[in-house]
């Protein structure tokens, strides 16, 4: 057998390569002679491999086809082949340009070869013919997954002489097959469970810190058993050219919310399409990385007065403004920066007024606690005073009577202030479309509410008015309640009641280091278990509704996003001396009125 492999090894470096009935008569005899299992014998100088790639089950129909490896000087009429069903040429490299896997020996390497990958066209011969040994398709499966298969196409090397190169991974570097990790459909990555000692896990994993390992399971296609390696010194290339559609859209089970007054809350299961987690997690993404932005700047003593972060609540922000429309009215306290964003105002604008600059999103005149946009009533830096401002605009949309409402919010220290109560009141007696929701993230500036709040349920703080306890950290959860209360605002039974249960990783201010009044112990455990970014995240990958490589770009494109708002905040000017007092009022006021321009000779009107 050796002395026929070496005739054909000779052939195929001589007339072989430039006679492509030689060739297909070659690797039809190749074809033939393997199903002999004497073929099977591994030679001396070629390691067997590890048995949890030999134990690939059978090829499935919707498999692509294998890569074929040929020499360079092969012929056009080959190389033209080199395409896929989708129309893509055979030079593309899958996702960002990365090539595929050919996982050889230790050989030297000498000759170059190239891999051309068949065309799919049915009844093609040549394509029939190139492709020697089926493909093997590994099926990933997972509790809820759609389920994604991969191709291990043995690819057969029949020169004796070292002539083989390494091509790069497209998720690690491998230089034998112990080190290989297989390519899954640019849905999710995953890794092989074996029970081989020679088939060990790659050092490093492209998922990073994300900890997304589904098992994989080999199925029989057919329950017919897998094939061995039909010759000696086989070679396995790992294909990630099958791709499987997203999911459109799934349904999750949120946490069920506890009510006050209410004979029944928001559904306990919420529908998530694609493109809505991804614009959650954005937008989220944004939030994040903008206080965490806005946190450097202040230590750099760019950022200057006052400054509340908002990392750890991005659930919050975007959970409300997925339940309302855009007609609705918002007014928040002084932790408005993501508010600011999911109201309509821009990263650039929101750094810009952070830093006092004159493309700030109030001018540069307002700050980290005052910001403006569209039905935004900003930031208010009284405590509480927001709440009663809110009742009045939910006064006005009941006067105009165009199905709008106003959502007040307000903190947990906040919710101890009369002026609120007061608001309750008359919001309650009026009906007014108002949605009352109290941000608790545990702690009022340095006090826990344990210790400044007899009664800590402050969705019964309404007394007659209706209540919900919500999930604050799960944006899925905090969605459903707030359509809940919209519908309950805009049906004419008057307020309700929210509060959300949610956690801030900075401290109350700038000036609180956060860690005097709990332990670095009790906010890494929260990030760890309840992260509002990291559970749809998960929700997401486990669900074939995005990809690590996709919410990888988005990561990076937020990133860039947050920096060039970072670098238009340090370079714009600042607004002029002489336009301090403009933008006072609504309309220009006449120039008579004492106060409005301190740079002209004031005058009385009376």
């Amino acid at each position: 057998m050796r002395k026929m492999l070496t005739i054909i090894s000779n052939v195929l470096r001589g007339s072989a390569s430039r006679n492509s009935s030689t060739l297909r008569a070659v690797l039809q005899l190749l074809a033939v002679q393997s199903e002999y299992a004497n073929l099977t014998a591994p030679h001396d100088h070629d390691p067997d491999p590890p048995s949890c790639l030999k134990d690939a089950q059978a090829h499935s129909p919707l498999a692509s086809p294998p890569l074929t490896r040929i020499p360079l000087n092969t012929p056009a009429e080959y190389r033209a082949l080199g395409h896929t069903s989708s129309g893509q040429a055979s030079g593309y490299l899958g996702p960002h340009n990365r090539p595929l896997t050919d996982v050889v020996s230790s050989e030297a390497i000498a000759q170059r070869e190239s891999y051309v990958e068949p065309a799919m066209t049915s009844g093609s011969s040549i394509s029939e013919e190139m492709s020697v040994v089926p493909p093997v398709t590994e099926r990933v499966s997972e509790t809820e997954n759609p389920v994604f298969e991969k191709i291990i196409s043995p690819v057969i090397d029949v020169s004796p002489s070292p002539a083989l190169i390494t091509v790069k991974s497209p998720i690690n570097p491998a230089t034998s097959p112990a080190q290989l990790t297989p390519a899954v459909a640019n849905s999710t990555y995953s890794s092989v469970t074996s029970t081989d000692p020679h088939c060990t896990p790659p050092a490093e994993s492209l998922l990073g810190l994300d900890n997304f390992f589904p098992e994989i399971t080999h199925s029989l296609a057919g329950e017919t058993p897998l094939p061995e390696p039909q010759l000696a010194g086989a070679r396995v290339v790992v294909s990630a050219r099958t791709y499987a559609d997203f999911t459109p859209q799934a349904t999750f089970d949120i946490k069920k919310c506890d009510l006050h007054k209410l004979e029944e809350g928001p559904p306990l299961q919420a529908v998530l399409t694609r493109e809505e987690g991804l614009q959650y997690y954005r937008t989220m993404q944004t939030i994040r990385r903008m206080e965490l932005k806005a946190d450097q700047l202040y230590k750099q003593k760019i950022i200057r007065g006052f400054c509340h972060l908002y990392d750890g609540q991005e659930a919050c922000a975007m959970g409300i403004e997925a339940g309302i429309n855009l007609s609705d009215h918002l007014i928040t306290a002084y932790r408005a920066h993501g508010y600011t964003l999911t109201r309509g105002g821009t990263v650039r604008q929101i750094m810009a007024e952070l830093t006092g600059r004159r493309g700030g999103i109030a001018k540069g005149k307002g700050g980290s606690m005052h910001m403006y946009t569209k039905h935004f009533y900003g930031g208010n830096g009284i405590v509480g005073a927001q709440v009663p401002l809110g009742a009045g605009v939910a006064l006005a949309c009941k006067y105009l009577g165009n199905n709008e409402l106003c959502v007040c919010l307000y903190g947990d220290g906040a919710a101890n202030q009369g002026q609120i109560f007061e608001t309750y009141n008359m919001a309650s007696l009026w009906k007014l479309p108002c949605i009352f929701i109290c941000e608790n993230n545990k702690y009022g500036m340095g006090t826990s509410v344990e210790r400044a709040a007899a009664s800590t349920d402050y969705y019964k703080r309404g007394d007659f008015i209706p209540g919900l306890r919500v999930d604050g950290m799960d944006v899925l959860c905090v969605r459903e309640a707030t359509k809940f209360a919209a519908e309950h605002c805009r049906s004419g039974k008057g307020p309700i009641l929210m509060e959300l249960q949610t956690y801030r990783y900075h401290g109350h201010s700038m000036s609180d280091p956060g860690v005097s009044y709990r332990t670095r112990e009790e906010i890494q455990e929260v990030r760890s278990k309840s992260d509002p970014i990291s559970l749809l995240k998960d929700r997401m990958l486990s669900n074939n509704m995005a990809s690590v490589e996709e919410l990888k770009e988005i990561d990076v494109e937020v990133r860039k996003e947050i920096e060039d708002g970072a670098q238009f905040a340090t370079t714009d000017p600042e607004p002029p001396l002489d336009d301090l007092c403009n933008h006072i009022f609504y309309n220009d006021p006449p120039m008579e009125v004492r106060g409005t321009n301190p740079w002209t000779k004031l005058k009385s009107v009376s």
